[in-house]
């Protein structure tokens, strides 16, 4: 029989996909009010991987991560996803979205985002929330798995998500 541990807080994470940066910074500025300080933030992005998103919000869209210094826990990570659904909603103009807001968490094994949908490799946290591993670490980098979405295989996310979780390193074990 296993022993029941407690998992270690989960370093929180967003990223945002909008073509309007103001937009994105008052987005930036709300969560940072609510989860603390951000300590890591990536380049803005082109944002070219699929066009799912220009009916609603306009084409040239770019994207963004933040990553937050204070630790989650992880039974409480759906509720970050309750949040950010109704930042989108207060940001909204005649029932569109000018901005997705994508939270996610990393651990040292992986990367995991939340959404409202349901697929075969997502689990239900509760509230209507599921979570979905998207990237596993081994070998010394982060890994993508089948269903793991194209933008989230490229070299730049790749390179912030293995910096992101670095920093989470640190902060478990301090500076090497």
């Amino acid at each position: 029989m296993g022993r029941i541990e407690i998992p270690k807080p989960v370093k929180l994470f967003t990223g945002f996909i909008t073509n309007d940066i103001a937009l994105m910074e008052a987005a930036q500025g709300a969560l940072e009010k609510k989860f603390g300080e951000i300590d890591l933030r990536s380049d803005c992005l082109d944002f070219d991987f699929t066009d799912y998103y220009n009916k609603e919000m306009g084409a040239a869209l770019k994207r963004r991560f933040i990553g937050f210094k204070k630790l989650a826990a992880p039974e409480k990570i759906n509720r970050v996803k309750m949040f950010t659904n109704k930042l989108e909603a207060r940001f909204s103009s005649r029932g569109k979205r000018k901005i997705n807001i994508d939270p996610g968490y990393i651990s040292l094994s992986k990367l995991v985002l939340l959404t409202t949908k349901d697929y075969y490799h997502r689990l239900y946290l509760g509230k209507g929330i599921y979570a979905e591993v998207t990237l596993y670490y081994k070998d010394k980098a982060l890994k993508a798995f089948e269903w793991t979405y194209p933008d989230f295989k490229s070299p730049a996310y790749m390179d912030f998500f293995n910096r992101l979780r670095a920093v989470y390193f640190s902060q478990l074990n301090g500076p090497d």
